[in-house]
């Protein structure tokens, strides 16, 4: 037999799906996941327990209910792409089935939790301030590390980065998860635990909606940010962490401070504190030059002023000791005149005289004694005297 070619081996397969009437214009159930919206038109895959179909809808309108884990009944038909050998179910029209098993899971998981307490704020522990290394738990094999090497090691190379290598889907990802937590958590030398994947499907999440991780991230000693899948993404760590970060990428830009920004912050700290202190020592020599040349202005004036204070004083005390010296001058005259008016040699010249005889004053005649001498005091001098004759 003859070979063919890819092209017409595919085209062949193209043309039994065309011309099988029953799979034009059917419906099919399934629960939605790996949704993206590109140049208006939808991709997604529909899925339930045994298989997964791949799908495509030329109609954006859709996309409200084509949501991540929602259970849809699709109407369309199987078409097999020629060029990529690659089977699509074309999407005509979509509507509501109920939510998917994963999703109702999810939702029973979530209001247990909560109920419990395990979402509550006060819980949360604040972010460290200085943050100098961070424990990331995820794959070492997917892009998720990378990209938080790459940002974090951007903004700040001297961040320390410490791996716990685990599953992030799959038959026992949630016990290699939770594992993780708990031994990063015992680690001193981490500040933070990131627990990173890149985005996907609610049933690619689904590790991080399990109880084991939530209860591992609830107990952990350390600060956890949760940074699973993208921004549209919530998982049950989302709720439990201390911290959400819409991807792995914003998580490492949260977590590190950018050095560059640091030290130009520092240089414009510094430029403005050197023309602080220009300007202050600028103002401060203006300052200085005009006191210097107004001081000996002002001291002239000071010099004045006391000058004149003084001068006021001077003439002040000149006028009190005037009219103290004279009040003493009047006080003394009327001292003068009654001492001169007490003063026995006044007496003595008016023609009086003062007789003694022993050194005392003779007042009366009967004090004399005939046998002795007498002295007489005049107001110029005095004489010695002898009684003679005596006379009543």
């Amino acid at each position: 037999m003859q070979a063919i070619s890819v092209s017409q081996l595919n085209s062949y397969i193209r043309n039994i799906f065309d011309a099988e009437e029953l799979l034009h214009n059917i419906d099919v159930v399934g629960e939605v996941f790996g949704v993206s919206l590109s140049r208006g038109v939808i991709y997604f895959s529909l899925k339930d327990e045994n298989a997964t179909l791949p799908c495509v809808c030329f109609n954006s309108s859709f996309i409200n209910l084509l949501q991540e884990g929602s259970s849809v009944i699709l109407t369309g038909s199987p078409n097999f792409y020629v060029k990529g050998g690659r089977l699509n179910f074309n999407v005509t029209k979509v509507a509501a089935a109920g939510l998917g098993k994963l999703y109702e899971e999810f939702l029973k998981m979530k209001e247990k939790l909560e109920k419990e307490g395990l979402f509550d704020f006060d819980h949360k522990k604040p972010m460290p301030s200085n943050i100098r290394r961070i424990g990331v738990i995820t794959s070492k094999e997917g892009a998720v590390l990378q990209d938080i090497k790459n940002v974090a090691w951007r903004r700040n190379p001297s961040v320390d980065l410490v791996l716990y290598s685990t599953k992030v889907q799959g038959k026992d990802a949630e016990k290699e998860i939770a594992h993780a937590i708990e031994v990063m958590g015992e680690y001193e030398n981490i500040d933070v635990i990131v627990v990173a994947r890149g985005g996907g499907s609610l049933e690619d999440l689904n590790a991080y909606n399990t109880e084991v991780v939530a209860r591992a991230a609830y107990n952990c000693q350390k600060p956890i940010v949760s940074a699973v899948g993208h921004e549209t993404d919530f998982t049950i760590i989302d709720f439990v962490s201390d911290l959400r970060a819409p991807t792995p990428s914003a998580a490492a830009e949260l977590l590190t401070i950018n050095a560059s920004e640091k030290r130009e912050e520092a240089l414009r700290l510094i430029q403005k504190f050197r023309r602080t202190m220009s300007n202050y020592f600028e103002n401060a020599y203006e300052q200085f030059t005009r006191y210097k040349d107004s001081l000996p202005i002002a001291l002239e004036r000071i010099i004045l002023k006391e000058n004149n204070a003084f001068e006021k004083r001077l003439n002040r005390f000149r006028v009190l000791a005037k009219n103290f010296l004279q009040e003493r001058e009047y006080s003394l005259g009327l001292t003068h005149n009654s001492l001169e008016k007490l003063n026995p040699l006044a007496i003595l010249s008016q023609g009086y005289a003062r007789v003694e005889q022993g050194g005392k004053v003779v007042k009366q005649k009967n004090e004399l004694s005939a046998d002795k001498n007498l002295q007489i005091l005049f107001s110029d001098g005095k004489v010695e005297a002898k009684i003679v004759k005596e006379e009543k």
